[in-house]
């Protein structure tokens, strides 16, 4: 039998969703070894794809770096997705032309994209762009207004009838969404006047697939295991992580101030700063005895040895944590309502980590919720981590 050959897009920001990604690939082939899988993604994750040897298509190249108008968008740890919405606008436009460039010069027998808004509009408005079936892939639903000003709620009213009117074409020329969540992870709460259901636009779209992680909590239950593995000793450990953008510079430079004041408490600290791949390690300001990496492959591997992490409130890390059990403090960005609302909820329903805002936060607040944390016994809620295999299930039933 010929190779089915499959075209994933991933389009998010950072470094988060491209773990998931190449966890659903990996069950893809694992459940159909015939597919072959080629990929389109800028950097960084375009970075992790080609380090864990897969096809990463030269049109890569050509695809528009949205995370630059993100960071452009942002001021310190504060991003309003609708100013980076208008910003990344022009990017957008050049996804959807590199997305039609790719599919009318290759066959693929089918297309999955994980957070392509852009591509996911565009096959709404033109379905005669599509070449392949289609399958993409969510972690939440709609958005939201964090501030008063009359402009940010008006744009996100515009989005959020995209959202929930122009994308509800009968029949639809998505062939199948995928929620990576629960359903407790989508608010039951209309898009805005006169717009549907949140929870009811998805129930009736989405397929809910649980969490996807790119390991197994079980594997990292031992902390000392681990430790030795990644070389670390029984020092009390810190991970202080912003993600794969350079948003959250001052977050860790926060954590280097914090630092001396918490080893007043806790002579034996280890403090280690992960600035992810966009951003310098030269371009921290810390004290001595901080560690700083510009980047950490498999980071969760060090979540799992640490005794308390500091991260931004990305979807990715805080959820990894949660399933590690480690105790945290996480900082959603300020106005970004993704992880201001969806995340934060999700976190808080699973009885997991300290929320913190990073505008109310001195270097000897965060040292005090550090210390109060440390060696705290987690009740964290269980949560579902097979979402790779589920997911992986569902799009094989669609590849011609």
């Amino acid at each position: 039998m010929s190779a089915k050959r499959v075209l994933y897009i991933s389009g998010s920001l950072g470094l988060g969703h491209i773990t998931r990604d190449l966890a659903i690939a990996s069950q893809l082939r694992k459940q159909n070894p015939r597919i072959e899988i080629f990929w389109l993604a800028s950097q960084p994750a375009s970075i992790l794809i080609k380090n864990a040897g897969e096809k990463l298509l030269p049109e890569a190249d050509l695809y528009a770096n949205d995370n630059i108008p993100a960071e452009k968008a942002s001021k310190g740890p504060l991003l309003n997705i609708v100013k980076y919405a208008f910003k990344a606008k022009k990017e957008w436009d050049e996804n959807v032309e590199v997305f039609k460039q790719v599919t009318s010069k290759q066959q693929y027998d089918l297309v999955i994209g994980d957070e392509t808004y852009e591509i996911w509009i565009a096959l709404h408005k033109k379905p005669g762009i599509k070449k392949a079936p289609f399958v993409m892939i969510f972690d939440f639903i709609g958005l939201y207004s964090m501030t008063k000003n009359p402009l940010e709620k008006l744009g996100i009213y515009y989005w959020n009838r995209v959202w929930s009117k122009v994308c509800h074409r009968v029949p639809s020329p998505i062939n199948l969404e995928l929620f990576v969540g629960e359903l407790e992870d989508v608010p039951d709460e209309k898009f805005g006047f006169l717009l549907p259901n949140r929870l009811d636009w998805a129930k009736a779209r989405c397929k809910f697939i649980g969490y996807v992680l790119p390991f197994d909590p079980a594997e990292y239950g031992d902390q000392m295991k681990v430790r030795e593995k990644l070389g670390y000793g029984k020092e009390t450990l810190i991970i202080c992580s912003i993600g794969g953008t350079s948003i959250g510079k001052e977050l860790l430079e926060l954590c280097g101030q914090a630092y001396p004041i918490i080893r007043k408490q806790v002579p034996d600290l280890r403090m280690v700063l992960v600035c992810g791949p966009r951003l310098s390690a030269e371009s921290l300001e810390v004290p001595q005895g901080v560690e700083v990496k510009e980047y950490i492959p498999d980071l969760y591997e060090h979540f799992a040895a640490s005794d308390l992490a500091i991260v931004l409130g990305g979807g990715t890390s805080t959820l990894e944590l949660t399933a590690l059990k480690r105790p945290f403090l996480y900082f959603p960005l300020e106005e970004h309502c993704e992880q201001q609302r969806n995340v934060s909820s999700r976190v808080a329903r699973h009885r997991a980590g300290v929320k913190m805002l990073f505008s109310e936060t001195t270097p000897e607040c965060l040292a005090e919720m550090v210390i109060s944390n440390l060696g705290k016994k987690q009740d964290y809620a269980q949560i579902s981590t097979f979402g790779a295999q589920k997911a992986a299930e569902l799009i094989n039933y669609h590849i011609n």
